[in-house]
């Protein structure tokens, strides 16, 4: 690679820090991202939407003194409003939206940190999909193996940063399309307590209280950093999450404590956990215990039997809704205009009544309530990141003609993940290990609602014990 050749060897802060201190310009570290976008990309598909004039012209007007000034940034093709800029959701039927007329609050707020946006990244159809292959711009392939999924939804934004064409990307996760996809690429990936981050002004709330944006990124002090620059109502907000008590990248880093951690390793859908999370699993529990935690098994006592139905309702209603609202064609799309298992998925939401939609949202108040009484007791919540390495290309496939085996993929591969969309509680995966093969393994760590910095204490704890940084995928060795 030519111009800035050391871009790869820092974080997003790290590279603001040389910004700062004069070392490299803006301009610099957008040519060397392109760069990477333009040589990688090719293998991996993250990338499919290049605004680097866009970019450009943001750098040329001058960048506000934040956090994250000249940092080169991607934004998630989906949930992000950013005016003048397309958004086509992963789907042939909303590739000729028009452009939003203004920003959403949440892409104003990464500006205002000074990050530099340059792209979109590829997405599932309407973020329906644990993997990233739609019709409209074809599939997301790992970095780690090109023969194997990079996750989803948010699969472009985990494959670009794992590929190493930036330090960190945009994301939203409705049931683990931040984690799973970072987990499956070798990263950190947060999703924050319900409400941290707001959809204003054009939402209230994602996919029934479910889903909420943050980012993917290669180190825990830059996902606690981009939270204190966007987390915090917007105008009009149903509710919020409570404020922190300090900023979050003070916690990054500072003493955990000795924490009450409990682990298990048993998925509330009985799902199989294959050998590969489970040693990482016990690897990270020993980790923990090393450091002066105290380590117990626990398994929660949850309604197990709620958690999937309960999603499958609030998902399924509100794929007819965000079906119906294209700005536009002012009619639902018919059979073929998308994809499958978003059609089947919407049939199913079509025979959900009102009734059966409270019902839904009292089961997630209540499997809340049974998390809230577990944290009672612990700290901490260690499972697996995931229940499989990343799966090959094509096995979740939207095109499937049977909704129900869909799903039942979907959950075998990521069963530990929409738990935590239905509690609002904040939910972190780490890339502590790595497979005979050499693909990234996982774990996840869950908190309390509401308390981000206590995974932030013990994520960048076990970042300094068992760093990752140092790791590439053969595409960016």
């Amino acid at each position: 690679m030519s111009g800035f050749a050391d871009f790869e060897q820092y974080d997003g802060l790290g590279l603001a820090d040389l910004v700062q201190r004069g070392k490299v310009t803006p301009a610099e570290l957008l040519d060397a991202a392109i760069e990477r976008v333009e040589a990688r990309n090719p293998t991996v598909n993250a990338v499919v939407m290049k605004l680097y004039d866009y970019g450009r012209t943001a750098i040329a007007d001058g960048l506000p003194d934040g956090p994250f000034r000249g940092v080169p940034y991607l934004m998630k093709d989906l949930t992000a409003s950013i005016a003048g800029v397309p958004m086509t959701r992963g789907s042939t039927f909303f590739a000729d939206t028009p452009p939003a007329a203004a920003d959403s609050e949440h892409v104003r707020r990464l500006k205002r940190a000074g990050l530099v946006i340059f792209g979109r990244t590829n997405t599932c159809e309407l973020g329906l999909s644990l993997t990233c292959e739609p019709r409209l711009y074809g599939p997301t392939k790992n970095p780690w193996d090109p023969t194997r999924i990079a996750a989803g939804s948010s699969g472009g934004a985990a494959a670009a940063v794992g590929a190493r064409m930036l330090p960190m990307a945009h994301g939203s996760d409705g049931f683990g399309s931040i984690r799973a996809p970072a987990a499956c690429c070798g990263l950190v990936g947060l999703k924050p307590t319900r409400a941290r981050n707001t959809f204003a002004p054009f939402l209230g709330e994602g996919l029934g209280g479910l889903s909420t944006e943050h980012a993917v990124t290669l180190t825990v002090r830059d996902s606690a950093a981009l939270l204190d620059a966007t987390c915090g109502p917007g105008p009009g907000d149903p509710y919020a999450a409570p404020p922190p008590a300090r900023p979050y990248r003070e916690e990054a880093g500072a003493d955990p404590g000795r924490l009450r951690i409990a682990w298990t390793a048993a998925a509330p859908n009985g799902a199989k956990i294959e050998a590969e999370p489970r040693r990482v699993l016990a690897e990270t529990v020993k980790l923990c215990a090393d450091l002066g935690h105290r380590v117990e098994e626990r398994d929660p006592e949850i309604d197990r039997a709620a958690v999937v139905p309960t999603f499958l309702t609030l998902a399924s209603a509100n794929t007819v809704v965000n079906l119906a609202s294209h700005p536009t064609a002012g009619r639902l799309p018919r059979e073929g205009e998308i994809e499958r298992i978003t059609w089947l998925t919407a049939k199913m939401g079509e025979k959900v009544t009102a009734a059966d939609y409270v019902r839904a949202t009292q089961a997630a108040h209540r499997l809340g309530r049974q998390m809230a009484a577990f944290h009672g007791d612990y700290d901490i919540l260690l499972i697996p990141g995931l229940a499989t390495l990343p799966p090959k290309l094509g096995w979740i496939d939207m095109m499937m003609d049977d909704v129900n085996e869909y799903w039942r993929r979907v959950f075998a591969f990521s069963p530990f993940t929409v738990w935590f969309n239905i509690t609002g509680q904040p939910a972190l995966t780490l890339p502590l290990g790595q497979s005979p093969e050499g693909l990234p393994v996982a774990v996840q760590l869950v908190a309390r609602f509401g308390d981000e910095a206590r995974l932030f204490r013990l994520a960048a704890q076990l970042e300094a014990r068992h760093p990752w940084f140092g790791r590439k995928p053969p595409l960016a060795s």
